[in-house]
Order: structure tokens, then C-alpha cells, then sequence
């Protein structure tokens, strides 16, 4: 279950090229929209390319299949053909899993690409829950333009940034998964607590018809 080891040096935008890898491109390719497919694509090479900055190595550091994964299927919650019956990261980190085993992928990693997906919008815990989580909740706050920490800033070159984006263009991301998220919040209380990310992204846009995360990023370094 590892791919090859990644030097931050390396293609930025190389993807793993494992059987595994394919079948989820396959699965969230077909069911997200080109907007969020590239976003969920980007939050790993992000990812990928923090752990090289942090000196974090595949096969060594962390299991490059299982990073994979969990970046790209982490808003399988807000797919068009969910069942939107509970808050969109948990039900995208239950999809993810059950494709995992399905996959013949053991039971103990899938549970590590759970919590990875159940837990990226969860500022503090996140950080605690081990590489995979660390790196997970990194590489969607870069495409965010909202690392983590503020000494991350750096991490991503103007050149990567080029080259991420050249392949995987932003297609006004940003506008296109907060509909996604307030869509599927929309539908059942149970998929929009207070104070979670679905709760406050459906309150703001019924309260004030933008959501705070929408402005702020008009502003940003990537700017959609």
C-alpha cells in the first residue's frame, strides 16, 4: 500500500499511478464536479508537496496510496449521487472507507483515511490525529490559500503553483464546493450542526446571501 518516495524537488504534479489510485480518480471523477474534482486533485499534490518541505517522506513517512486517497475523495460527501443524510464529512468519510475494503485495501488503513476525511475541517484535533491527518487537513487548507500555520505560507513555489494549476485549473472552486456544502447541508438538519463548516456555510448564505469564506477569498494569493 505505498507508493515511491517524493522529494519536494520532484514533477508537482506527478500522481501515484497505482491500481488503487486509478480507481479513485475513476470513482471521483465520475460523481464530482470538474471544480471540486480539481480541488480534491490539487489538496494532494499540496499535501504531497508540504510533506516534502517538512522532510516527510513516502514508503518512510507515510503511505502515499492512503494520502492519496484521503485528499481526493475528502468531499465525496457533497457528491451528486450521495445519500446527504448526515454532515458532509462524515458521510464522505464513510464512502471513502467502505470503496477502500472494498478495494481489498485492510480494514485498520481504510479507518486511518476515515478519520483523516472525517476530520480535515476540524481545526486542533486534526493536527493531533497523526501524519496522515496532518497532512490531509494541509494540503485542502493550501488550496484554500489558508495553510495551517502561518509559517506555511512558503510551502507551495509560484513555479508549483504554475504548475498545479496549469493542469488542474480552479474553475471558481471556492463558489463551486460552498454550493456543494450548502446544498447538501440544506437538506436534513443532521447534515448541518451548529458551529461545524456545513452548519455556519448554510447559515451565512440564508443570513447574508455570501458566506465569509467566499469573500475572504477573493483577496487570496490563488483568487478563486
Amino acid at each position: 500500500m505505498t507508493g515511491p518516495t517524493y522529494e519536494a524537488s520532484a514533477d508537482p504534479i506527478a500522481l501515484p499511478g497505482t491500481p488503487l489510485a486509478d480507481a479513485v480518480i475513476g470513482l471521483i471523477r465520475s460523481v464530482e464536479t470538474p471544480s471540486v474534482f480539481h480541488h480534491s486533485i490539487r489538496s494532494y499534490l499540496f499535501a504531497r508537496l508540504f510533506a516534502g518541505r517538512r522532510g516527510l517522506a513516502a514508503d518512510r513517512d507515510y503511505d502515499d496510496d492512503l494520502l492519496f486517497a484521503a485528499c481526493t475523495m475528502h468531499d465525496l460527501g457533497v457528491a451528486s449521487d450521495g445519500p446527504h443524510t448526515q454532515r458532509f464529512e462524515v458521510e464522505g468519510a464513510d464512502r471513502a472507507a467502505a470503496f477502500l475494503i472494498d478495494h481489498a485495501v485492510p480494514e485498520a488503513d481504510a479507518d486511518q483515511v476515515w478519520e483523516a476525511i472525517a476530520l480535515h475541517t476540524s481545526p486542533g484535533i486534526a493536527e493531533r490525529r497523526g501524519t496522515l491527518c496532518v497532512l490531509v487537513r494541509e494540503g485542502v487548507a493550501l488550496d484554500f490559500d489558508d495553510p495551517v500555520d502561518a509559517g506555511h505560507l512558503g510551502v507551495v513555489t509560484d513555479e508549483q503553483a504554475e504548475a498545479v494549476h496549469t493542469a488542474y485549473p480552479r474553475l471558481d472552486m471556492v463558489r463551486s464546493l460552498t454550493d456543494a456544502i450548502v446544498a447538501q447541508a440544506a437538506k436534513s438538519p443532521k447534515n448541518a450542526p451548529r458551529h461545524t463548516v456545513p452548519g455556519e456555510l448554510l447559515r451565512e448564505r440564508e443570513t447574508y446571501g455570501r458566506t465569509r469564506l467566499e469573500h475572504a477569498y477573493r483577496s487570496s494569493r490563488w483568487g478563486s
